[in-house]
């Protein structure tokens, strides 16, 4: 049986079909920065911009794309060229282990990888430590943009004891203005490196007072392979929590 030929419109579905079955993805996004070596795979442009007409040029069977990341207008132009388009939904970390196995078995995959059992052990043994932390998530500045509810970013953090102070905003990713943000009652400030990348002279300024955790946005927003080291990596970067 011929493999499928895959583009991956998603850098966290780019790692998981890289690392499983090297040589399936034909196209990734300029986003897509893991594994270091893609195998020759062609750069599409970006997630929200990708170009359509390229992607149909390299006759993929599957394109993976994700309901929050990519815009409707290009999976139906990429539909509308007779491309099956595989859209996922990730808002939490047991929809994303979900999702990563239907990825898998769409592209072919036979079997499920060990990486994808040893994320979900990792998780499962996670227990909070002390006392839950209120914590303010920006995840862009000018203007400032923070998690709200319903995300998969706010759900790890709650897993390792962080509640999102925005987490039951009618808003996925709310622009709130600063003097709010310092007002919200928040005990931390959790600064991820992507989208925007916060840095430990670019944010925590911003928070004078608060104790800032610079994190990365990797293991914090991404699902896949890196999945199995997050909860270590995650709480490494966090402060002890009081007990």
């Amino acid at each position: 049986m011929t493999p499928p030929r895959v583009v991956s419109l998603v850098p966290s579905l780019t790692e998981a079909v890289a690392v499983t079955a090297p040589g399936l993805l034909v196209g990734v996004t300029d986003w897509c920065t893991h594994p270091a070596d893609l195998g020759g795979a062609a750069r599409i442009g970006g997630t929200k911009n990708p170009d359509t007409a390229a992607i149909t040029v390299l006759r993929p069977d599957l394109v993976l794309a994700n309901e929050e990341e990519n815009r409707a207008p290009d999976l139906d132009a990429l539909r509308a060229a007779g491309i099956e388009v595989l859209v996922t939904e990730v808002r939490t970390l047991d929809q994303a282990l979900r999702e990563l196995a239907r990825v898998l078995v769409a592209c072919g995959v036979p079997g499920r990888p060990r990486w994808l059992d040893e994320a979900e052990a990792a998780w499962a043994a996670v227990r909070p430590d002390g006392s839950p932390r209120r914590a303010v998530v920006p995840v862009w500045r000018r203007p400032w943009m923070v998690l709200g509810r319903d995300t998969f970013a706010g759900d790890l953090l709650a897993r390792l004891g962080v509640a999102n102070a925005y987490a039951d905003h009618p808003d996925r990713y709310p622009r709130v203005p600063l003097d709010d943000l310092r007002d919200a009652g928040a005990d931390l400030v959790v600064l991820p490196d992507e989208p925007y990348r916060f840095t430990a002279d670019d944010g925590p300024e911003a928070f004078p007072g608060l104790p800032a955790a610079l994190v990365d946005g990797r293991h914090l927003t991404w699902y896949g392979p890196s999945l199995a080291e997050a909860p270590a990596v995650l709480r490494r970067a966090l402060p002890a929590a009081p007990r």
